[in-house]
């Protein structure tokens, strides 16, 4: 189609429609214009968490047109990293129907309607990064972090003729949705190419083909000397409509099968293997496949290939070259082609290399858990939910169709098989069929009220749609199925009939409303009359209607009811059967009541015939109206041709035939009848009882068959035994039922009248069941004798926990008063051993896993006496023998964090899992309490149950009403699968005994197939050996990476084995040492965030070089530089490793450079997780993001200048430096390095990083120092920044790796600077320090966890890893460097260890410590370890050497000194030695974990970092330790300075209160109070004097509601109150420091006077909403009209402020003005939203400036006199903190974009100032306006203003 003249050649839209006007265009939520540096020009960002809610939109309204006829249309955009985005486009067809073609990441397979395309979008990576290769085969999801700028070309005529048959028209609309960067769109007739050049283009007179380069006003930069196609996407789409002749030229070059040539003008290219993957996958979901007409086609599965590049076609197996004929798209023009010519139908240019063909093959997944689907739902034992009344037949009376809470159940009736409809989220409310049963429609209950129409025969889900009802009680279908009734009512209360139009829904349409009408009757029933399509019936409480649909509305006429006017109608039927001579509605309707009666209506003449009432009893059956007395309440009735069946509210089915004149035949229930339907053949009758029962009568053989038996509520607990296969259930509704496993029949069912069931236990070999009550009654019950055996009484509350040790010996229970009895059962009547009290957690709530016996039934644990403790006990004993206090394991948590759920996994393992409340499980050593490991997040809420598989293999757990099964070793990108199907919380999951099945329960009974096999079952049921698992490649001919040594032992299996240990092997101890009955260390470092997706999706390039033997050259992704690794014979042979000098290195010289090469993968270590090593640094969690712009002072023209920083990061890892020699000494706090004088403490900041700096190395003369910091956002790689140590500028900055940085060191003579990423980035990067260029890049597979160069030879250096040490060997020949390495197991008797320390000693010696506390001496002259001694209890993570003595620090909060003179003479005894002459001289206990340390030469004196935020200094000599440097450890909640300003006070989350002198930066004064957290804090102010004694006062508010006063001088407690019943949240003294205002998190306002400590006022204005300000300040007694010499101000979160005047010394308090600012009503893209602040204006008395959550990101200035605003001044984004000078006119406000901004007011001069790594959450304003406090997290930074 040719497009309108003036849209050529091409139209550019967003310049056409100037959508930077939105005059033509809309946007909506979060739609910016940015300026783009890398592309030189406005983009559009559009982002948010809801793509509906963040748009563009062109044109402006629906109702208007783009009318743009371009057959091609190109959209230049990129997705957002780790963000899904969608688009939306309406096209119009020459047959004027409107088409929407949409694109999504969102989307998971193509879906196609008559007016609707779906296209899922794969985004990829750059080549060579995270997201390229094997590691990212599954790319369905969001983008990539490093998703390139992408150019999509649209085919739209041929979009529409392939999928639909239909022609186009035009464009008609464009939506862009959230979350993307667009640069451009445009349309056009011709085909842009951006890899062409307007020259090549006339060189090669691409323009007579429909060729062009693409327009400079829609082109993405190039720079000089670099290629399109190497730096942006080009992908369109499809290419089977396009006939033009340069076809043959944009796909990729065809194999030799083609036999065709290939024109070279212009080049073709290789396509990068990001790209392929995603043609791949799209090629799948998409391509139509061949059919006689081309109609959409829907694809249900997406194959899992992927593209390789093999050697020759003979290659192919035959079962690919089957695939390839079946997966390509078949056209015209591809007949005799190979699969390597059809792309999928997309032409994409990428990377230009040789040429080679490609071909799709089936592969294995490594990325996710395998099977998938892992469970298979196979049963639920349930009926009902939200009604009891919905049960139907199948046409073909074989099965029968039920709601069970959010599923639909189908149950075959002979085999009892089950099938499912899955879909609903809530309760199912109504359910109907049509005539034949091939339509099944339900509704959802709930005030989202949605219909779903389902194909009943496959069980997809045609429809869904919203009905607008609050609550739809009742569905009628058509019999043709094309008219669809319900009833409901609105969200008034009013009922409502609405009726659908379901014609064209089996064919793709949309269900329609024909009409709906409010009524003020009520109404029980309604049926669409199975005659007439139009008409409808319906019955309620005295009334009887008929309806009819007529012109579009629906109307209503009742039948005339006289004296039954009043009954209460409860169901309808009409006459079954017809005579050919009456009309089709000459019909009898049966309507009948509560009361007995059974109306028969004449419908075509609107009038009641006949009226029979049924009674119970003697006259039960007898259709007379003059008996009195109750009749039977009917509450359902069906009809037969034959006769009827009436369900009755006294529990009975009764048969009656067509006159009612006797019961045929009767069944009884135990509860009433809801609902009875006759089957289609009329030989069976389907019953539902209100108590949850489902059966059917058979009339011929008049037996009762009972289908289904449920639970009436919900499921609190169950049990399975494996011995009879038995299973047991406790429910609200006071029962206990046994059911068998095989058949899920009940086998008994006990009730308890007055008391709730709410525990259960099967004992594990006799046939007793335990059962706990909620009146604190536990109660043993013999099964094979049906007898109760024994109560035991020694509860007084609910039973929380009850479980039997898997020997059976011993039974336990627990109560909510935190009872613990433990019970003998070696008989069969069991008796109490001991009973203990307040020692489980008394609040934990009703469940399973509250107690949990390990699989060798020797411990038992439990949360308790606390919820921040787990105990646990000897399960024989009751003897505790370990207490783990789960709050304090996540150092960087800023919450206390709270057990839920223990769960202990196989015994060889000797691990307990902790479920917490902040979403992780905590695996942890059950002997030790050591933190293993940590899986976070786990479910959106709390873990509510978690359950290990007996192998040890899987982990379920139950959530969200979710249950997922977990990899339990972790080792995929994808551990978990989520399988649905619950509609309330799920209580318990398990494994079945045999781990055939899965049982979860809540709503109903849920049971799962396992698909996986056992370990004893598996074929592969043990892990691969360690080596196949780390070793990159292994198992192929040719590995990426081989280390020489011992095999690596398998540490992936069972558990570590118990370390030997020998007399001989302890040094002697020549100080005391401390009691070893310490509890153990819990200091463990947080372990691996979730939120780092990028571990798990990297690989390595492999290039075949063609070497003569077994050498082959590794890429190593988009690293500087390739290894050479040359497998040798002989395993102690070293390996050289070489870098690549250039690309035609890689190549052997026999190789042709026209040859295609062989290209493999070689994957990554699967250690995905972090290792078990403190040592290892793991970023702080942050949400705060870098600003977008910074208003950089120009130089010298600052307001301030950064004076001070208060803290230290604990959380980096040797990130302190200190060399003794030249005195220089720095340390790192945030993103700030702080070099420090020791002598005079002042301080120099060397700014620069953005991110928390992880690591620091100082090179030998101390010239250089080297720093590195985590990636920002937007960065493919994190930073590395190079400093001059003598004016502290940054001469360098050097990026690499792709994670963090976890240790560096310079060589010796400073030539050379290794840096080694984590255990995410797994590579070793050598730098040349004079060019600060990459010499060499290894990726290693495995964690390394520290590196040190030898102090003898700038050639050697050495890293410790996982088992193992790695000797390396650096020669340079040239311009090439050869790398030797050597891997040397850690010696067996250490058993599975990891080596997380090192450092050189003297001639030749190299110590290494271990996570398990010993200290490993090797030579390293032989390679080899030859003395081990245990050095600590705790894991060693620093290690310092000097002379003959060595310092060891652990996470035991120990240093250690060691004198190691003697063990140069154990050198010849060799693997022999004994460390019987190493002496323990010293130890210090300090503060925290050491994770850092510097010591002189002679290791007399040096400098050490703790995770608590210290640095101390340590002199050995005096045995003494002196405080350095100190800080906050958590996040820091208020900042306050001291009238005088000579000293600051802080309160943090760790409860401290800190009073510093601002002159040395020193800690003065602190106070601490345990288990609270301090919240704010406020300095009494004074009159301007001297420092006095009795007038320095702080008070501080506390989480626990507590108000403490401290005396700054007595350094002691004065006062303490406790006026509020919540956490405090803001406080502030009186301008006379008389009284004391402080604000809740409940929004109350307490006055407390601190002299005596009463509450003089409690104001409630603000409650319900927490307080974030309060400030006072002075007034005139009588200005604004109210007296007082006081004004203040409380702020609450929900954007309200309050003024008040008070007189405090006549008690007066005056609300003066009340404000309330404006907000959006649904904030997108805020995670939280940001504070309301108020304050003050110093310079402008009665005017308060105001900032906060609103309309637009401002600061507005209110005036009380005015009472309006009078000024705003704009900001870049919402505040999170802000402050008013005192003296000068400045206003500082920080933002959680890491930005403090200083406004000079009025003028509104704006200045950024960088040095905050998270959000600046805090800044105060000294008295004097002359210097400034900020705080982000526990970094605190005093600004001095430079500016008058």
């Amino acid at each position: 189609m040719a497009a309108a003249a003036w849209q050529r050649p091409y139209l550019n839209i967003f310049k056409h429609f100037r959508v930077e006007e939105w005059k033509r265009s809309a946007r909506e939520g979060d739609v910016a214009a940015l300026t783009d540096a890398r592309l030189k020009g406005t983009v559009y960002r559009i982002r948010g968490s809801i793509p509906a809610s963040n748009y563009l939109q062109l044109p402006r309204t629906g109702t208007q047109s783009l009318g743009l006829a371009g057959r091609y249309l190109y959209l230049l955009f990129r997705p957002m990293p780790r963000k899904h985005f969608v688009i939306h486009l309406d096209v119009a067809t020459q047959e004027n129907q409107v088409v929407r073609i949409s694109f999504s990441t969102l989307f998971k397979e193509f879906k196609s309607t008559a007016t609707w395309l779906q296209f899922p979008f794969l985004c990829g990576a750059a080549e060579g990064s995270l997201g390229d290769g094997a590691a990212r085969r599954d790319l369905m999801g969001a983008a990539p972090a490093d998703v390139r700028w992408t150019c999509l070309v649209l085919d739209l005529p041929s979009i529409l003729s392939l999928y639909l048959s239909r022609r186009y028209s035009h464009l008609k609309s464009v939506k862009l949705c959230s979350n993307l960067l667009v640069k451009n769109l445009c349309t056009s007739d011709l085909v842009f190419d951006p890899g062409v050049t307007f020259s090549e283009a006339r060189r090669a007179d691409l323009a007579c083909r429909g060729v062009a380069p693409m327009p400079r006003e829609m082109a993405f930069p190039v720079p000089r000397g670099q290629k399109w196609h190497d730096l942006y996407d080009y992908i369109r789409f499809p290419s089977e409509g396009s006939k033009l002749s340069y076809d043959s030229i944009q796909k990729i070059c065809p194999g030799p099968a083609a036999g065709g040539q290939v024109s070279k003008d212009p080049q073709p290219v290789t396509l990068t293997k990001a790209v392929r993957d995603r043609l791949s996958l799209i090629h799948q979901i998409t391509s139509p496949k061949a059919m006689p007409r081309r109609r959409p086609v829907i694809t249900r599965s997406i194959p899992e290939v992927h593209l390789t590049a093999p050697g020759s076609p003979a290659a192919v197996p035959a079962g690919d070259q089957e695939l390839e004929k079946t997966q390509r798209p078949h056209s015209a023009g591809d007949i005799g082609q190979s699969a390597a010519v059809g792309d999928g139908g997309i032409h994409v240019y990428a990377h230009q290399r040789s040429e080679r063909t490609i071909r799709a093959t089936h592969t294995g997944s490594e990325e996710r858990l395998l099977p998938d689907p892992i469970l298979k739902l196979r049963m639920i034992i349930g009926f009902g939910g939200c009604s009891t009344k919905w049960a139907l037949w199948t046409r073909n009376n074989a099965a029968v169709v039920y709601p069970c809470h959010a599923v639909i159940v189908t149950l075959q009736i002979q085999t009892g098989e089950q099938r499912f409809f899955i879909g609903h989220t809530d309760k199912v409310s109504a359910l109907a069929f049509n005539g034949n049963s091939t339509l099944l429609a339900s509704a959802q209950a709930g005030p989202l009220s949605v219909v779903r129409l389902w194909d009943f025969p496959t069980g997809t889900c045609l429809s869904v749609f919203k009905t607008h009802v609050r609550s739809l009680l009742s569905l009628s279908f058509s019999y043709s199925g094309a008219v669809l009734c319900g009833v409901g009512k609105d969200g008034h209360g009013k009922t409502l009939v609405v009726v659908w139009n379901a014609a064209q829904v089996t064919r793709g349409g949309e269900v329609a409303v024909l009409a709906k009408a409010h009524t003020d009757v009520d109404i029980q029933a309604l049926k669409i009359a199975f005659f007439d399509d139009t008409r409808m019936v319906s019955c309620g409480r005295d009334n009887i209607r008929l309806w009819r649909v007529r012109s579009g509305a629906l109307r209503s006429c009742p039948i005339n009811l006289g004296e039954y006017h009043s009954l209460e109608f409860t169901d309808l039927a009409f006459e079954e059967g017809h005579a050919a001579e009456r009309e089709p509605e000459d019909r009898m309707l049966f309507v009948c009541s509560k009361s007995g009666h059974v109306l028969e209506v004449d419908y075509k003449n609107v009038c009641v015939r006949t009226v029979r009432r049924l009674l119970p009893a003697e006259s039960r059956g007898c259709p007379r109206q003059d008996k009195a007395g109750p009749g039977i309440a009917i509450n359902s009735i069906s009809f037969s041709s034959t006769f009827c069946a009436t369900g009755s509210e006294d529990g009975y089915l009764r048969l009656w035939p067509l006159d009612f004149s006797a019961v045929v035949l009767e069944a009884e229930h135990e509860a009433p009848v809801s609902s009875v339907c006759i089957s289609p053949d009329s030989r069976k009758v389907l019953c539902t009882t209100a108590a949850g029962n489902v059966g059917y009568l058979d009339i011929q053989s008049q037996g009762y068959n009972t289908l289904m038996r449920s639970h009436e509520d919900s499921v609190l607990a169950f049990s399975v035994e494996g011995i009879w296969k038995q299973m047991a259930t406790v429910s609200q509704d006071n029962t206990i039922r046994v059911w068998d496993l095989a058949s899920m029949q009940q086998l008994y069912d006990f009730t308890a009248a007055d008391e709730m069931p709410c525990a259960v236990a099967f004992h594990p070999t006799q046939h007793v069941l335990a059962c706990g009550f909620d009146s604190g009654m536990v109660r043993t019950f013999s099964l094979a004798a049906s007898d109760l055996l024994v109560e035991h009484k020694q509860h007084r509350t609910v039973i929380t926990g009850l479980t039997f040790s898997p020997d059976g010996n011993f039974m336990f229970s627990c109560c909510l008063q935190g009872t613990l009895a433990l019970y003998s059962c070696m008989a069969q009547k069991s008796h109490v051993l001991r009973v203990l009290g307040n020692v489980v957690v008394r609040d934990a709530g009703s469940g399973p896993d509250a107690l949990v016996v390990s699989g060798d039934s020797r411990l038992l644990a439990f949360v308790g006496p606390s919820k921040y403790v787990v105990t646990v006990m000897e399960a024989c004993s009751l003897d505790e023998l370990l207490r783990v206090d789960i709050s304090i394991l996540d150092l960087n948590s800023t919450a206390l964090d709270s057990a839920v759920r223990v769960c202990f996994a196989p015994a060889p393992r000797g691990e307990l899992l902790v479920s917490t409340s902040s979403n992780k499980i905590l695996v942890l050593d059950a002997k030790t309490g050591r933190l293993v490991r940590e899986v976070s997040p786990v479910h959106k809420l709390s873990c509510s149950s978690l359950a290990l598989s007996k192998d040890g293999r899987y982990l379920l757990t139950a959530g969200d009403k979710v249950i997922k099964v977990w990899d339990y070793r972790m080792r995929f990108a994808v551990n978990f699968q989520v399988y649905i199907g619950h509609s309330e919380p799920v209580r318990q999951v398990a494994f079945t005994p045999d781990q055939r099945h899965v049982i979860s329960v809540g709503d109903a009974i849920f049971l799962w197939d396992f698909l996986a096999l056992p370990a004893e079952r598996s074929p592969r049921a043990e892990a691969p050996s360690s080596e196949s698992a780390l070793l990159p490649g292994a198992g192929q001919r040719r590995s990426g990476f081989s280390c020489v040594g011992r095999s690596w032992r398998n540490d992936l299996g069972e558990g570590s084995s118990e370390k030997l240990k020998d007399a001989s092997e302890t040094p002697r101890q020549t100080v005391p040492l401390p009691l070893l009955s310490s509890p153990p260390c819990l200091d463990v470092s947080s372990v691996h965030q979730a939120g780092c997706q990028s571990i798990f999706s990297e690989s390595d390039k492999e290039e075949e070089a063609g070497l003569p033997g077994s050498s082959r050259m590794v890429a190593n992704g988009d690293k500087d530089a390739t290894v050479r690794v040359v497998e040798s014979v002989r395993s102690e042979e070293l390996l050289v490793v070489r870098p690549k000098v250039g690309r035609e290195s890689s190549r052997s010289p026999g190789e042709s450079a026209n040859e295609p090469r062989k290209e493999t993968k070689s994957p990554k270590s699967q250690c995905s997780v972090r290792p078990d090593s403190y040592r290892h640094f793991t970023p702080r969690f942050k949400a705060s993001v870098l600003p977008q712009n910074f208003l950089s002072p120009p130089a010298g023209s600052e307001f301030f200048k950064l004076k001070g920083v208060i803290g230290y990061n604990g959380n980096g890892r040797g990130n302190m430096v200190w060399n003794p020699d030249t005195g220089f000494f720095a340390y790192t706090c945030g993103c700030v390095i702080v070099v420090e004088d020791l002598h005079s403490g002042s301080q120099n900041h060397w700014l620069g990083h953005t991110e928390e700096i992880s690591t620091l190395a100082l090179s030998h003369d101390a010239q250089v120092l080297a720093s590195a910091s985590g990636k920002r956002s937007g960065d493919s790689h994190c930073q590395i920044r190079i400093w001059n140590v003598q004016d502290g500028v940054c001469t360098a900055s050097l990026f690499h790796h792709e994670t963090q940085v976890q240790a560096m060191a310079f060589s010796r003579d400073d030539r050379f600077l290794v840096t080694l990423g984590d255990y995410s980035d797994q590579t070793i990067a050598l730098w040349n320090t004079y060019t600060y260029k990459l010499i060499s890049s290894t990726c290693i597979s495995e964690p390394v966890h520290d590196v040190a160069f030898s102090p003898f030879s700038h050639r050697d250096l050495a890293c410790v890893g996982k088992g193992a040490m790695m000797f390396w060997l650096l020669e340079q020949q040239g311009a090439d460097v050869n790398l030797k390495v050597h891997r040397v197991p850690a010696p067996d008797v250490l058993g599975p260890v990891e080596l997380t320390s090192l450092c050189y000693g003297d001639d030749g010696l190299l110590y290494s410590g271990t996570n398990s506390g010993q200290i490993c001496l090797w030579d390293t002259e032989t390679n080899c370890c030859f003395m081990t001694w245990e050095a600590d209890e705790g894991e060693i993570g620093v290690l310092v050497c000097g002379r003959d003595r060595l310092v060891s620090g652990s996470n035991t909060k120990r240093i250690r000194l060691w004198a190691v003179a003697a063990v140069q003479e154990l050198r010849l005894k060799g693997a022999d030695a004994r460390s019987s002459s190493v002496l323990l001289e010293h130890e210090i206990t300090l503060d925290g974990t050491i994770v850092s340390a510097a010591f002189d030469d002679s290791l007399e004196m040096g400098i050490v970092g703790t995770t608590a935020g210290t640095l101390w200094y340590i002199n050995w000599t005096e045995s003494t330790s002196i405080r350095l440097i100190s800080g906050h450890k958590n996040k820091v909640t208020e900042v306050c300075f001291s009238p005088d300003e000579t000293h600051c006070a802080t309160c943090g989350e760790d409860g401290s209160v800190r009073i510093w002198s601002l002159g040395s930066m020193e800690l003065v004064v602190q106070f601490q109070v345990l288990n609270q957290s301090c919240q704010c804090l406020a300095w009494k102010p004074h009159p301007v004097v001297a420092w006095g004694a009795e007038s320095q006062h702080v008070v501080a508010g506390y989480s626990d509601g507590t108000i403490r006063v401290f005396s700054i001088s007595r350094t002691e407690m004065e006062l303490k109150m406790h006026p509020h019943a919540v956490a405090l949240t803001a406080i502030a003294y009186s301008t006379d420091g008389e009284m004391i205002l402080s604000g809740g998190k409940d929004g109350l306002v307490v006055v407390s006077s601190p002299r005596t400590g009463m509450t003089i006022h409690i104001l409630a204005e603000h409650k319900g909403s927490p307080i974030t300000v309060l400030q006072c300040t002075r007034k005139q007694y009588r200005d604004f009209g109210v007296e007082g010499g006081e004004l203040w101000l409380a702020t609450s979160l929900d954007r309200r402020v309050s003024v008040w005047a008070s007189d405090w010394l006549k008690d007066k308090c005056e609300l003066l003005d009340w404000l309330s600012f404006p907000a959006p009503a649904g904030p997108e893209g805020l995670g939280s939203l940001p504070p309301s602040l108020a304050a003050f204006c110093p310079w402008e008395p009665g005017t308060l400036v105001y900032v906060g959550f609103g309309m637009q990101k401002e600061a507005l200035f209110y005036s009380l006199r005015k009472k309006q605003v009078v000024e705003k001044i704009s900001l870049p984004y919402f505040a999170t903190s802000l402050s008013l000078s005192p003296a000068a006119r400045f206003m500082a406000v920080g933002f959680s974009e890491q930005l403090l901004r200083l406004l000079r007011c009025p003028s509104s001069e704006a200045q950024d100032y960088a040095g905050h790594d998270d959000t600046v959450h805090l800044c105060r304003f000294a008295p004097s306006g002359r210097r400034l406090l900020t705080a982000s997290h526990s970094a605190v930074l005093l600004w001095e203003l430079t500016a008058s």
